[in-house]
């Protein structure tokens, strides 16, 4: 819990000298590139299978960065970035200027509602407004936001409205490290505290995000 605290402290003392970095993706050109990404994450970024995100009104800088990610987890053999045996290899052609693109489009637009179940709604709000002390698992409304809208500076994606099968699979991919291109480890060291109830519950609780 010190950890992630410290982490957060350092990060919002950063945040203003991010803010200085301006994101200069061209929308209309990623328009342009994006006809093979929806095979996988549909023609408007609302991935119509559930096992895929939906990137469609995700933060520009998130997506970069996943971006980014998949392509140097290609480049290292996965010893660095985040492997993934299909995105990695879409990843490995596209130059910066591709990426940047890309993730300009579909920032611009909008992601599709979801919907929580009924009986995941009280159980999980409260994990994800208060965490859990004892166990030392922090709010997730810390990073995210009370409304899972996430932060485009800190590069915390929004997850509310996101598939509850696509949340499940990255939960349980920091929870045994398969996934590991988290900052300084803050999902992992979270995702190590989380039972696979708490898994169900919070992924079913952000479809909607009451």
């Amino acid at each position: 819990m010190k950890k992630i605290a410290l982490t957060l402290t350092m990060l919002l003392g950063s945040l203003s000298a991010s803010n200085a970095l301006a994101f200069d993706g061209d929308a209309e050109a990623g328009k342009a590139k994006a006809a093979t990404c929806a095979a996988c994450h549909g023609p408007d970024g609302n991935a119509p299978v559930n096992i895929y995100p939906k990137i469609a009104g995700q933060h520009a800088d998130y997506i970069y960065k996943q971006l980014k990610e998949f392509k140097l987890g290609m480049t290292s053999g996965g010893k660095e970035g985040r492997m993934d045996p299909v995105m990695s290899g879409m990843a490995m052609p596209l130059s910066d200027q591709d990426m940047k693109d890309l993730s300009a489009y579909f920032a611009s637009l909008t992601m599709s509602a979801g919907t929580t179940p009924e009986d995941v709604v009280e159980v999980g709000k409260k994990l994800y407004m208060a965490g859990d002390a004892e166990r030392g698992i922090p709010s997730c409304a810390a990073c995210h936001g009370p409304r899972g809208n996430g932060t485009s500076l800190a590069k915390f994606p929004k997850i509310s409205f996101q598939h509850p099968e696509y949340i499940k699979a990255q939960l349980e991919k920091f929870r045994d490290g398969s996934r590991n291109n988290d900052m300084n480890g803050m999902m992992r060291d979270i995702a190590k505290k989380l039972t696979d109830k708490d898994i169900e519950v919070l992924s079913k609780y952000l479809g909607g995000l009451h």
